[in-house]
């Protein structure tokens, strides 16, 4: 069975008005000895200081997945509350913000490299890693879930607001990513071979600094021998979020019996993905998706059933189906994260962003 491991970005506010406050420097110049990411998990530093990121290490079991997430929280929340802050797992900021760039080389150059678009950038992701068994087969993985991604897009959207103003958006922050010259999703390549030139060729452009800034929807890990997933919101619950894990690694099972069987990636034009990708930000469940393959409009629950139902037996080989089909029944009646978000901020004009925040950050510590 292959591993899955998360990574979460949060965003870091106020313990006491929920303001988000620039002080990810100061927690982890001051946490514990777990703090820092490691390959067993941990805490560590992100682009901008009103933000942390948390790690899990890679498991084969979600349930140990799900408490393993709940525990990274928790300590995050913690040193974060020692400076006078909180965790908001929300996937933009909602009130008015000036980003701090975290003071580390690396991004001060991509601040001076990219401009606005690295200093406006505040998001929150989460990224699902699962272990590939070679680099060819991490290749053919991806090759064949790239149309599939934008569902996944839709199930976790999680930022509605942007800056004080409701964006109109379920995923705010798929539009503002895409800002990066980078993200976005790769052409079938067809071997590893051919990843690493299409890679080359991107960073011989200058454009991207490294390949740390090749920001593609799915990727293959630098550091870990993963295919790592990147287009989700971090999601309000921590039961989405294994959920979105739970897809993942169903799509990549099924992905690679497909390419171990012989049977080709669907030719899906980037193009059409990038529409689709649009759509899953624009209107999240709530108005239609686009077919992964055919391209044509359906509605939103009508495509989320077609991809569980090609998955099925990858989930029930896994034993995840029936923590799925919970999964999506939670969504059904509850919404996702950018409808809970609405809810709890209230109609009309001036939405009330304090209580909404305050909520947040108990129903993302919600076990």
């Amino acid at each position: 069975m292959r591993t899955v491991g998360v990574e979460e970005e949060l965003l870091l506010v106020d313990a006491e008005d929920h303001r988000p406050r620039a002080v990810a420097g100061l927690i982890l110049s001051d946490g514990d000895e777990d703090a820092g990411g490691t390959e067993s998990g941990g805490v560590e530093a992100e682009l901008q200081q009103q933000q942390i990121e948390i790690g899990t290490p890679a498991t084969t079991d979600l349930g140990t997945l799900r408490r393993q997430l709940v525990e990274f929280r928790a300590r995050a929340d913690a040193l974060a509350l020692e400076r006078g802050a909180r965790i908001a797992p929300i996937a933009t900021c909602p009130v008015p913000v000036v980003p701090r760039t975290t003071i580390k080389p690396r991004y001060q150059r991509m601040a001076e490299h990219l401009g606005l678009t690295t200093a406006e950038q505040l998001t929150c992701g989460c990224h699902v890693h699962v272990d590939v068994s070679s680099p060819d087969e991490g290749v053919a993985i991806l090759d064949r879930i790239r149309s599939r991604l934008p569902i996944l897009v839709a199930l976790s959207a999680n930022s509605p607001f942007w800056q004080g103003t409701d964006s109109g958006y379920a995923s705010f922050r798929t539009q503002a990513w895409h800002r990066f010259p980078t993200a976005g999703p790769t052409p079938v390549l067809g071997s590893a071979a051919a990843y690493r030139r299409y890679v080359d060729a991107l960073l011989r452009t200058d454009v991207p600094m490294d390949e740390g800034m090749i920001y593609f929807d799915a990727r293959l890990s630098r550091n870990y021998p993963t295919v790592e997933v990147r287009v989700a919101d971090v999601c309000l619950r921590v039961d989405d979020t294994v959920l979105i894990a739970a897809l993942v690694r169903a799509l990549a099972d099924t992905a690679g019996e497909d390419w171990r069987a012989g049977r080709p990636a669907p030719e899906v034009s980037s193009d059409l993905i990038r529409l689709a990708t649009w759509r899953a930000s624009r209107f999240g469940l709530d108005d239609t998706l686009l077919d992964p393959l055919g391209g044509e409009p359906r509605p939103a629950w009508e495509v989320v059933d077609g991809l569980v139902a090609e998955l099925q037996e990858a989930l029930v080989a896994a034993g995840d189906a029936d923590r799925v089909r919970e999964g999506l029944q939670r969504i059904r009646a509850e919404g996702t994260g950018a409808e809970v978000q609405r809810g709890l901020a209230g109609a009309g004009d001036r939405p009330t962003f304090e209580r909404m925040l305050r909520e947040v950050v108990r129903l993302g510590l919600t076990e």
